[in-house]
């Protein structure tokens, strides 16, 4: 399965979950903010990387799936849950990447700031995919073991 980007879930959005996300990135923002300039930047950094909308994100793509299923008749329940983890996942592979992007750009800053940032996204690009593809590996390993262990029950 490629990657692939679709832009269809923002049409589900209503206007005040997107300002619900927006605000909670710029309280984030303001607190990194605060937090740097007490205790500087080095510690102000670590909590850039602080997943500020993710909570939103979360349970509005819970409520969306709720929604989806409830208008074709069904709870829908399980499948937000499922949906919202699969965010949280993601979310989780996308973490791999920034430290990635954090521990380059913190080795490199004093050679050039925009070849470090060039070069500590194309890490960050290349540790979040590579997060991705192991993640699907061994998720699919998990399945295989699964349907043979399964099958080899039933067989006895």
């Amino acid at each position: 399965m490629p990657i692939k980007v679709s832009l269809s879930s923002l049409h589900e959005g209503r206007w005040y979950e997107y300002l619900v996300r927006f605000a909670l990135g710029g309280a984030a923002t303001v607190f990194t903010g605060l937090v740097s300039s007490r205790c500087g930047a080095s510690v102000g950094g670590l909590f850039l990387a602080l997943p500020a909308i993710f909570c939103a994100s979360a349970t509005l793509i819970e409520s969306h799936e709720i929604r989806r299923k409830k208008e074709a008749g069904l709870e829908g329940r399980r499948r937000g849950q499922e949906a919202a983890a699969l965010d949280a996942a993601g979310a989780a592979l996308g973490a791999f990447g920034m430290l990635a992007f954090a521990a380059v750009f913190w080795v490199l800053v004093e050679w050039s700031v925009a070849g470090t940032f060039i070069g500590a996204s194309l890490s960050w690009l290349a540790v979040a995919v590579a997060a991705w593809f192991v993640r699907r590996r061994f998720r699919l390993v998990r399945s295989a073991r699964r349907k043979s262990g399964s099958a080899m029950s039933r067989s006895r």
